[in-house]
């Protein structure tokens, strides 16, 4: 077993060394049953893996979950090649993970490691996951927990940057309709999210159509003062792109 597999094994079954030494038994009995299976499988150890994270990500426990979209996060960083030629079945699994209807954390787990694997592979090969992972993407820039906000636009950007002409038009009208959660998280009270969302804007500025001139627009013709005048303050350099393009 190389230092990976036993990383990810580590990760999918942890053993809490607090516990009494009866307790810990049935653990340990099965981390060395899966740790020998792998070891003595020399054809098809990641297959044997991949096998363990498919069942761990859809099992009922939310920690069970989560581990397993830490595992493939592992994997992601420590063995990039072997996550391309499984690439399917990883972003089924984080697709996956990324619509889990609980817990906020194996949420998070995905998008993290949804942003890692993304720049392993360019962007390529994603097919109709680009559809899923973008809607729901979008609709978790606006939740609640800070962590996910941050997250959401971090991956909303690179999803930007790898649409490419197949998805170009499907995610131009996404970035239209994120527009306003783009301008109130300029704002957001964790610096971090904003700073994040500061930068997507910037990546999703190629999907806004562009004015024909750049023209400053008088009070009168402003859809939103209050805005105008707080961005003027705040972030002049973004009030001029914002009149440079069709956005206030």
């Amino acid at each position: 077993m190389d230092q990976t597999q036993r990383r990810i094994l580590d990760q999918l079954f942890p053993i809490p060394t607090s516990q009494p030494k009866k307790k810990r038994t049935p653990v340990m009995s099965f981390f060395s049953k899966v740790s020998g299976k792998l070891s003595f499988q020399k054809r098809e150890p990641l297959k044997t893996m991949f096998s363990i994270l498919a069942e761990r990500a859809r099992d009922p426990s939310a920690k069970k979950r989560h581990m397993a979209m830490r595992g493939l996060g592992t994997l992601a960083c420590d063995a990039p090649g072997k996550v391309r030629k499984y690439k399917k079945i990883v972003l089924d699994l984080l697709v996956h993970g990324l619509y889990d209807p609980v817990s906020s954390e194996v949420i998070y787990e995905s998008m993290t490691t949804l942003s890692i694997i993304l720049v392993k592979i360019q962007g390529k090969g994603l097919g109709s996951f680009f559809i899923d992972i973008t809607l729901q993407t979008r609709i978790l820039l606006d939740d609640e927990n800070d962590s996910l906000r941050y997250s959401a636009f971090v991956l909303f950007g690179q999803l930007a940057a790898f649409a490419g002409r197949k998805w170009k038009k499907f995610f131009t009208t996404q970035v239209k309709q994120t527009r306003d959660s783009l301008l109130i998280h300029l704002w957001d009270r964790n610096p971090q999210v904003a700073q994040a969302c500061k930068t997507t804007f910037r990546a999703c500025s190629s999907y806004l159509r562009l004015r024909k001139e750049y023209s400053f627009q008088s009070e009168e013709e402003q859809r939103n003062p209050k805005l105008c005048r707080q961005l003027s303050h705040y972030h002049p350099e973004l009030l001029q792109f914002f009149y440079a393009n069709k956005i206030l």
